[in-house]
């Protein structure tokens, strides 16, 4: 079975849901759009899908011009989830803000999971790529999976791969950002890179799903700190009347 989906994914014979239109999901499914497959966006959001479909983009990363592209592809809006029955790989690309508390939001995914549930069926790839705490992608989706009566890695497939978007950053995107895949089994890595390799520049497979959600965070982490520092040495740059940017460019 395992052989024959990646046959399909090879040849591009499967389709691709990306649920979540923000400025991680649109620019993914743009990317496997250009890449040849079959994709349908998937946003409760009715003013987005309205500017995709006129080609008015409201994400920095894509131009009108690229959303026009689009057009020429196999690729269509949806706010119904049973379209999902349509589909191959189901792709969640959904916000994990954090509470006043700091504790993790998980409204958007679990409210997205109560709506789409329902239209699970047998070799379904359900991957995450949220930002969100070890243990989510197997205690969140995985349960409710085995709930279900799915036999995880081998009549269905669960994947966790972490967004890699920089906002902002025309120097580094989804096409020249190495991709980080896990799975809940070894059958479900071994799909997750061939489904990725296609809108990646490398792969980069971890042992397991909480080891790629925990890589997700320290990255976060490590970038805060690092930008939280110059930004106070720029304010006592300012006070002692030295320019930032020179010390910077010295260093």
């Amino acid at each position: 079975m395992i052989r024959n989906l990646i046959k399909k994914i090879s040849k591009k014979n499967v389709s691709v849901g990306i649920i979540g239109l923000g400025y991680v999901g649109l620019p993914l499914a743009y990317e496997f759009s250009i890449a040849g497959f079959k994709v349908i966006g998937f946003d409760k959001n009715i003013s987005k899908l309205k500017k995709i479909n006129n080609c008015n983009s409201y994400i920095e990363r894509l131009s009108n011009l690229n959303l026009k592209k689009l057009k020429n592809c196999n690729f269509k809006t949806s706010d119904n989830y049973k379209d999902l029955l349509q589909i191959d790989i189901i792709i969640l690309c959904l916000p994990t803000p954090l509470n006043k508390n700091k504790t993790p939001n998980m409204k958007y995914i679990n409210e997205s999971l109560k709506n789409i549930q329902k239209y699970f069926v047998k070799n379904h790839i359900i991957a995450l790529e949220s930002t969100t705490y070890p243990g989510t992608t197997e205690e969140v989706i995985g349960q409710k999976l085995i709930k279900k009566g799915f036999k995880i890695g081998k009549d269905i497939f669960l994947i966790y791969s972490p967004e890699r978007e920089d906002p902002g950053n025309k120097k580094f995107s989804l096409k020249n950002t190495p991709k980080i895949v896990s799975g809940y089994s070894e059958n479900c890595r071994k799909l997750g890179e061939a489904i990725y390799k296609f809108v990646s520049p490398s792969i980069h497979l971890v042992d397991n799903l909480k080891i790629a959600e925990m890589t997700k965070i320290f990255e976060n982490i490590y970038r805060s700190i690092n930008i939280s520092l110059v930004n106070e040495l720029k304010i006592i740059c300012n006070k002692m009347n030295i320019d930032v940017f020179d010390i910077i460019k010295a260093a």
